[in-house]
């Protein structure tokens, strides 16, 4: 079997993205499939080299239905870690906190998300001071609960605080191969599943109606969730905008300016 090996000087990073791909494939039946990981030494990883193949709707269908029972086996939390990281990950080369246990978590869905997911970004460099501001009443909004809503079906019928979410579910790291979407480069990690569907939108996906359909008929979304996908893609944008610069900053700006 070919291999890739990936490496990288940060330990955390490679802590992460192993004991994340464990936590994904360990979601049960029908679950999204992941790619293994074959060996591993503190700073790199190595993995089968994937064979690509030209994404259909029927894989794409199948992805819909895999990723909504990944998502449904659940997290004890928001911002869990995948059993065996310990202290924050990464979602590429941004810090991403991760609370080790429920009590150090938020409860509140629009609470975590603007404290653990924007906030810790704003001041990047990328917004000027009037920008900074409507961003920081959109956290505000969200931090009062006026933004929550449930989450997908199956998760909620599973009791779960949390759904089991990739974390970085841009088109990117969903790989097509001739068995189907094989998902990669997670910061998995406890959240709302809605926005792991909004990543895939982001810069597009081949077949993203089909899979969302399908995944709503096999774990029905909350009402409105269509008008959600802005605000789920903020945590994705922000981090671009502490990456990059401003190059992401206007879409960013637009979403809040709605939402604020």
């Amino acid at each position: 079997m070919e291999r890739l090996r990936k490496t990288d000087p940060t330990p955390s990073r490679i802590s992460h993205e192993a004991h994340g791909l464990a936590w994904l494939a360990d979601s049960g039946p029908g679950a999204a499939r992941v790619v293994p990981v074959l060996d591993r030494g503190p700073t790199w990883i190595d993995e089968p080299l994937l064979t690509r193949a030209s994404p259909t709707p029927r894989a794409a269908e199948d992805f819909g239905r895999a990723l909504a029972r990944t998502h449904a086996a659940g997290a004890t939390h928001l911002g869990a870690p995948p059993p065996g990281h310990h202290g924050d990950g990464w979602m590429g080369d941004a810090p991403l906190t991760l609370p080790p246990s429920p009590d150090r978590a938020s409860a509140s869905w629009g609470e975590f998300y603007a404290t653990e997911r924007i906030a810790p970004y704003l001041d990047c460099g990328a917004f000027a001071p009037d920008e900074a501001r409507a961003i920081d009443r959109l956290c505000d909004r969200l931090c009062a609960g006026g933004l929550d809503h449930d989450q997908p079906g199956l998760v909620a019928a599973h009791g779960a605080l949390a759904a089991r979410t990739h974390g970085d579910l841009w088109s990117g790291n969903v790989m097509w191969t001739p068995d189907g979407t094989v998902l990669i480069d997670p910061a998995a990690q406890g959240g709302h599943a809605e926005e792991d569907l909004a990543a895939l939108a982001v810069f597009g996906c081949p077949h993203l109606e089909r899979i969302i359909a399908a995944y709503d008929e096999a774990s029905p979304l909350a009402d409105g969730w269509r008008e959600r996908t802005g605000l789920h893609q903020l945590h994705i944008l922000i981090v671009h905008c502490a990456l990059f610069g401003r190059a992401y900053a206007a879409d960013l700006l637009a979403v809040v300016r709605r939402f604020a």
